[in-house]
């Protein structure tokens, strides 16, 4: 009995040391694998002999259980693909093979991997040269992420960036930083209107134009002081040139705040005026009630201009706040722009895509206009080494890895999405060649066993002799 179990506890040590090299054996040939977990044996004994003293002893051997360490992180490698996705920290990112993509309704199609470098194909769908198709949310069209599902893949798509597409961003903002000239405000000045124009860009990327006058308030008595006043009036060139708001302005000269909005009540509405000679009535039918300019604020400066006659279309435009001077001032010297800011860009055709730490992809476009298409977000699960590995570096959900989760990248447990990366290969080859030298002495040794096993018991057959 004990000689028969010291040849099965060797033949279990060949079985288990076959089983490391196994495993050492896959982990140096992938060791240039981009995302490769390495694999690694685990020995356990066994015991059949349980009581002490019992005069005798059986060997229980040993037995070997492998497991993938989908734990460790490999380091990340610098590529020049914008597309070449890696994490740093935990989480995984969401794919599907290709052929999967029809029957995406149960979360059982999907997938995980921690790095890839992901392509468009021709029909603009991202994936790698395996068929992994990258997930994420698509966004609105004013590149905003509406509330998902964080524990079902019912709402990811298939990431898809059509080559030929273009995007236009309307104006939704304008800084009007203008100068307009106290000389002009005083007794014998000429009272002409100064005017500025200021494109913006409208829903569909055109190009259209706010006329903005200044008419000033000229004393009519030569010995009176300078008004400082001002009546501003604001046409629409996308309403037919319809007057969309008319104001009258007043400008401090005191010593402090000087050429700045006097004050909380310096800038008035008014719906309509008549100014050398020329009626102007508000008729943008986009306030409340209609026909009426729009209301200053004083806290923040700005007015919310409706235009091409469409109450939903407004732009939020910054006179600048009393004592501010950052928008418009009136001092001494020219009419002048000081400082017209303004958001928006005509049509524009994609150029580029990358994506961010949180996981945003974002297109750029050739006027500089940049918008997230997609946010790509990442896959918890309470236990790494429970997910069942497959081909590509892919991994699946299994019981003992527990439920997934989605989460924006950088919230919760989860890190940071870099692009431009890709993450090695968690092989230390160096490691592997020692362990290697060690699993063939082990291996070697229970050869021996076997061989002596083989000869005792042939000194046993030859006492019937």
């Amino acid at each position: 009995m004990t000689i028969s179990s010291s040849l099965n506890a060797g033949v279990a040590g060949l079985n288990a040391n076959a089983t490391k090299l196994a495993t050492i054996a896959d982990n140096i040939a992938n060791s240039g694998t981009y995302g490769y977990k390495r694999a690694d044996a685990d020995f356990e004994s066994m015991v059949i002999t349980q009581s002490a003293n019992s005069g005798s002893y059986s060997a229980g051997g040993v037995r070997a259980n492998a497991l993938r360490l989908v734990e460790e992180r490999g380091a990340l490698v610098t590529t020049s693909n914008a597309m070449d996705i890696a994490i740093s920290g935990r989480g995984m990112l969401p794919v599907i093979r290709e052929t999967s993509i029809s029957s995406m309704a149960g979360n059982d199609a999907l997938l995980m991997t921690r790095t890839g470098s992901f392509a468009t194909d021709p029909n603009g769908v991202l994936k790698t040269d395996t068929g992994l198709v990258l997930l994420g949310w698509p966004a609105t069209a004013d590149g905003t992420i509406p509330t998902m599902s964080r524990d079902s893949i019912a709402q990811l798509e298939p990431v898809v960036i059509a080559a030929n597409q273009t995007a236009a961003d309307p104006t939704t903002r304008i800084n009007l930083g203008v100068n307009l000239p106290a000389e002009e405000t005083k007794p014998g000045a000429s009272g002409d209107a100064l005017t500025v124009s200021v494109e913006y860009f409208g829903n569909l990327g055109t190009s259209e134009t706010l006329t903005v006058s200044y008419y000033p308030t000229v004393p009519a008595n030569p010995t009176d002081a300078p008004t400082n006043n001002w009546t501003m009036v604001i046409q629409d060139s996308a309403n037919a040139d319809k007057v969309i708001g008319i104001y009258t302005l007043q400008f401090s000269d005191a010593r402090s705040g000087g050429g700045t909005i006097l004050d909380n009540t310096a800038i008035t509405e008014l719906d309509t005026v008549t100014l050398d000679g020329t009626t102007f009535t508000v008729e943008n039918a986009g306030s409340t009630p209609a026909d009426t300019s729009p209301t200053y604020d004083p806290l923040t400066g700005v007015i919310s201009l409706a235009v091409a006659g469409d109450a939903a279309n407004t732009i939020d435009v910054t006179l600048g706040k009393p004592g501010s001077a950052n928008a418009m001032t009136q001092v001494s010297g020219d009419f002048a722009q000081t400082g017209i800011t303004k958001d928006g860009s005509p049509v524009g055709n994609l150029t580029s895509v990358e994506i961010d730490d949180g996981g945003y992809i974002r297109a750029t476009y050739d006027t500089g206009f940049t918008r997230v298409i997609y946010q790509v977000p990442l896959v918890d699960v309470p236990n790494y080494n429970g997910l069942t590995a497959l081909n590509n570096q892919t991994f699946a959900i299994s019981p003992d890895s527990g439920s997934f989760y989605l989460w924006d990248a950088g919230d919760g447990p989860t890190g940071d999405v870099v692009g431009y990366a890709r993450e090695g290969s968690t092989t230390d080859v160096a490691n592997e060649l020692t362990a290697l030298i060690q699993t063939q002495r082990a291996y070697s040794s229970n050869a021996k066993i076997i061989q002596t096993v083989d000869e005792m018991l042939q000194e046993t057959t030859n006492l019937k002799r």
